[in-house]
């Protein structure tokens, strides 16, 4: 190496770090996952933790992007037992023997009564006096009915039905054709069952996010995806809210593209290739090939999965926040030199509001100072070469 070259050497060594930069290198975002704020040297550093993406963890990414309600929920076998409940309109219809009992005449042998059920649980029939409807099946509200007559009526018999479910709704409001209760009927009713009540969705699927409300859960798909995933469809309970919102969705393209900004998916589905194409593609003369990425907060249960429980907590102590939907900062490596990344790329699904970088390669920051400090030295085009063998 001659005496311009090593010269070149020393100069990039002690001062290529000061050249101003368009986002981090890759080196520099494998050197701080896994870091806490103390290790990095700045006061509230965000925790975060890289995951090199293969075949098996975009798999694993993949088919737990299409279950979320059904891991949050479960679908189970329906909703279990269908009861009676506060507010419920019934209609009992009690039949005797003869003709001198107290609900027969010689014209008709049966008689029928329209109820409410009280706050208290009970309503109240003639002659049997109040009688607990709320939390009994249909039968065992029949059962219960007949019992209060028995030794009243002229052999007794009763059948009881529903004609109201005021206990047994659904809220469902949003992007739908018509907000409002939904009743349920006696038998299950599925999660799209009752948003066709409501008068369906106003937006396209791959742009309507449903969101289930139950008690303390959340749990937010795309209606998409409960359409095309059969068990996502879970079983809707009583007091369930679900809201559908209009939500075009968006990812971030920056780094060494040669279009970033803010894009839409613009279909149904798009996976990392797709993605930074949008973008038309990474920048052949400035791009690393080694530092595609994906930053994303992530399901607590796949970052568990990828990471393992003992890595996981690990990163908790060192202070690895949530966000206000209880999911942690992650961030995902393409490596697009092997060939098989370009199959592992279409089988990573891209959420919205993901943010993609792909970063510059390492002999771009080096060409940028030799530039600077050699064209007044008369020796900017053999810095270049000598940067790009330093690059290699």
């Amino acid at each position: 190496m001659n005496r311009v070259a090593a010269l070149l050497v020393c100069v990039v060594l002690a001062g290529c770090n000061s050249v101003s930069s368009e986002g981090p290198l890759a080196g520099a975002i494998d050197g701080d996952a896994g870091r806490s704020s103390a290790e990095l040297g700045r006061k509230n550093a965000a925790v975060f933790d890289l995951v090199d993406i293969d075949s098996r963890s975009a798999r694993l990414v993949s088919d737990y992007v299409s279950t979320a309600l059904n891991r949050r929920f479960g679908i189970g076998g329906g909703v279990g037992r269908v009861v009676i409940g506060v507010g419920d309109a019934l209609r009992v219809t009690i039949f005797e023997a003869g003709s001198d009992g107290l609900f027969s005449t010689a014209q008709s042998k049966q008689v029928s009564l329209d109820i409410v059920v009280q706050p208290d649980g009970t309503a109240a029939i003639p002659y049997a006096g109040s009688v607990r409807f709320a939390g009994k099946t249909l039968e065992q509200a029949r059962k219960a009915v007949l019992a209060a007559l028995a030794t009243k009526a002229v052999e007794p018999d009763v059948i009881v039905t529903s004609t109201g479910t005021a206990s047994r709704t659904v809220t469902v409001s949003g992007a739908v054709g018509r907000p409002s209760l939904v009743p349920l009927d006696l038998t299950s009713e599925k999660i799209t069952q009752v948003i066709a009540k409501a008068g369906g969705p106003v937006t396209q699927p791959y742009e309507t996010s449903v969101t289930l409300v139950r008690g303390n859960k959340i749990g937010t798909a795309l209606l998409k995806s409960i359409v095309e995933h059969p068990s996502e469809d879970i079983y809707v309970q009583p007091g369930d809210q679900v809201f559908l919102v209009r939500d075009p969705r968006t990812f971030t393209l920056m780094g060494s593209v040669k279009g970033d900004g803010r894009l839409e998916f613009g279909a149904n589905d798009l996976n990392l290739l797709e993605a930074v194409a949008l973008g038309h593609g990474a920048t052949d003369e400035s791009s690393n090939a080694q530092g595609f990425f994906l930053f994303r907060y992530e399901e607590p249960d796949i970052v568990r999965s990828l990471l393992g429980p003992a890595r996981f907590q690990a990163l908790l102590q060192k202070g690895m926040a949530p966000d206000s939907k209880g999911r942690y900062p992650i961030v995902y490596r393409f490596d697009m030199s092997h060939p098989d990344s370009l199959i592992v790329g279409q089988t990573f699904p891209v959420k919205s509001r993901d943010v993609i970088y792909v970063s510059r390669h390492p002999s771009v920051d080096i060409r940028k100072f030799l530039t600077l400090v050699g064209s007044p030295l008369g020796i900017a085009s053999q810095g270049a070469s000598t940067a790009a063998n330093l690059g290699q």
